[in-house]
């Protein structure tokens, strides 16, 4: 059973300039999450569109792969560079997200097991009425009833699980991934600028694991700040 995590990065960004190239305690945003991949062990790919986020990486024992600038997401991107790679499972880790912990990518790859797509929330108040934070509503068996930008579920009381805020890394079945990425964007999909919300609306079912981890991706100068304050614990 062949397991790769891609990690999809591109140069453009809208909110932040050259965002993988930021720095962050003086090592570039990319080099983060590339070392904490691999740092789990794992056979890694980095997707890039651009030959100086692969420099700042060449160091490391991973492969590049280069990817069209124009694919519309990571998910294109990532299964881009495994579309001709005997893989089984594959998790697309986002290019902005530098928090890595080996147990949730292990739980996440173990996950596969059972369910053809898998990925991660945590408990945060603080992002519920924030729609750059995406929250997840959860069945009995944790998997997924939706994902929205706006504040779900209704907290008419309090709760020890809600609010869930997502985190983006997804794990699939390559199989699975494929067909995502062949279908045309979807309905809710567009409203909500969630891409996650195609799989839902095909039928496919998205188990989602709890973890009591810290993550934050960067998509501003704030973040960047906040990022580099944790990173101090965090290391």
């Amino acid at each position: 059973m062949r397991r790769i995590i891609v990690i999809p990065s591109r140069l453009g960004s809208t909110r932040l300039k050259e965002k993988p190239l930021q720095l962050i305690k003086g090592k570039p945003l990319i080099r983060w999450v590339v070392e904490g991949c691999l740092k789990t062990g794992e056979e890694v790919i980095l997707a890039t569109d651009s030959e100086r986020i692969a420099e700042v990486v060449q160091d490391l024992s991973l492969r590049v792969v280069f990817t069209p600038s124009d694919l519309p997401s990571g998910s294109d991107r990532v299964a881009h560079a495994i579309k001709d790679i005997e893989v089984d499972y594959v998790i697309n880790y986002q290019g902005d997200e530098p928090f890595v912990y080996k147990e949730d990518i292990e739980r996440l790859f173990s996950a596969l097991e059972d369910v053809p797509v898998a990925t991660l929330a945590i408990h945060d108040p603080d992002a519920y009425r924030d729609p750059s934070s995406v929250k997840v509503v959860l069945d009995n068996d944790q998997r997924a009833l939706y994902f929205s930008r706006s504040p779900i579920p209704y907290m008419k009381g309090n709760s020890s699980i809600y609010p869930l805020k997502h985190v983006g890394i997804y794990a699939f079945r390559k199989e699975v991934l494929m067909d995502f990425v062949s279908w045309k964007p979807s309905t809710l999909e567009k409203l909500e600028s969630l891409e996650q919300l195609r799989l839902l609306e095909r039928g496919v079912r998205i188990k989602v694991l709890l973890s009591s981890n810290y993550y934050h991706g960067v998509d501003t100068e704030e973040d960047l700040k906040l990022v580099e304050q944790k990173l101090t614990f965090y290391l």
